[in-house]
């Protein structure tokens, strides 16, 4: 499984990927660098942090953002297979905006959980079968930067509430599913550290059943750990929470926002049909800006391949870049250095 963080679409994003001699917009070599890692892997999920409504209502982006819809299937096309939906966002042009997005991803294959067009999408938990491993994927948000969830829609989106939580626990596991995995959308905004709320969050979905679980908000890096989980029959099973994955894209400019990974985990299913999560390891992401006015401004960077291609003589990477490229790397392998095993 490889997991990338928030896909994000800021104003210079969309302005960077336009071509004004066909009026159409093109992501695709922002990925360059980095699809393989996505395309190789048995199944990709990242948190979609933006909406698809439209060009009618105009692009936009923070604070409430609307992308081109041919963001979608750029990140189709690089090999991501689930998108969690469920952020702060997802209402940025309402209900409507919400219904679109959902509607976009459905056109070029993307499947999506967190937010839903009617109480029986909400109801019916996204499953996947990878190579005979069955997963489950949940995902819920904090809030809608105080937008106000439409009354008499409240399955639009999964809100992160206890009982909301345990209920689709519930429908998940009346499945039977191998793998229970949730994205919360949780935590404070370019904190390097979970909070103790996270940390109580992750207890409960841990003790209910969930397997993994795969944080996003705070826009930058936060620390992951595997761990023993013990059942109430006493029985044990791994676990495995990254608290915070960062950006994967954006036009961010604040310290740490750059800096992110894809993580992998290496998932086995035993001929007894327990689930072991074998290791886990990440790729070192830069979110190269080339600046303002600059062709082809955004590129997200394999952080090891730059430096190596550098060292052995790639004029193309300049000595800042090699430099900002080695911080950023000793930065990321800090953080992990400690909980990562290969």
């Amino acid at each position: 499984m490889a997991v990338i963080g928030d896909i994000m679409c800021h104003t210079t994003n969309f302005y960077d990927a336009y071509d004004k001699t066909t009026d159409t917009y093109d992501f695709s070599k922002v990925f360059l660098d980095v699809k393989d890692y996505i395309q190789t892997a048995d199944i990709s999920i990242g948190n979609l942090e933006t909406t698809f409504s439209g060009k009618k209502i105009g692009y936009t982006g923070y604070p409430t953002f609307n992308t081109p819809e041919e963001l979608a299937q750029n990140l189709a096309d690089i090999g991501l297979d689930v998108v969690s939906t469920a952020n702060n966002h997802s209402l940025d042009k309402r209900y409507n905006g919400l219904v679109s997005t959902l509607d976009e991803l459905d056109k070029v294959g993307l499947s999506h959980t967190g937010t839903y067009r009617s109480k029986e999408e909400q109801d019916n938990i996204l499953i996947k079968d990878v190579n005979g491993i069955k997963f489950a994927f949940l995902s819920f948000t904090y809030g809608t930067n105080g937008i106000p969830v439409p009354s008499g829609k409240e399955y639009c989106i999964n809100l992160i509430d206890e009982e909301l939580i345990l209920d689709q626990i519930s429908k998940a596991k009346s499945l039977n599913p191998d793998i229970i995995c949730a994205n919360m959308h949780w935590g404070d905004e370019y904190k390097l550290k979970q909070n103790s709320k996270q940390e109580k969050l992750a207890d409960l979905l841990f003790k209910n059943g969930v397997d993994i679980i795969l944080g996003s908000h705070p826009h930058v890096l936060e620390p992951m750990e595997k761990r023993t989980i013990t059942l109430d029959d006493g029985t044990t099973k791994d676990g495995f929470v990254i608290y915070s994955l960062g950006n994967f894209m954006s036009g961010q400019v604040i310290e740490n926002t750059k800096n992110s990974i894809i993580l992998n985990l290496q998932i086995t299913k035993h001929a007894d049909n327990t689930i072991s999560i074998d290791s886990y390891n990440y790729v070192p992401i830069f979110m190269l800006d080339k600046g303002n006015g600059q062709k082809e401004r955004y590129r997200i960077l394999d952080i090891n391949k730059s430096i190596t291609d550098y060292e052995n003589g790639d004029t193309s990477i300049s000595k800042n870049l090699y430099n900002t490229l080695k911080k950023s790397k000793e930065k990321i392998d800090k953080m992990f250095i400690t909980t990562t095993t290969n």
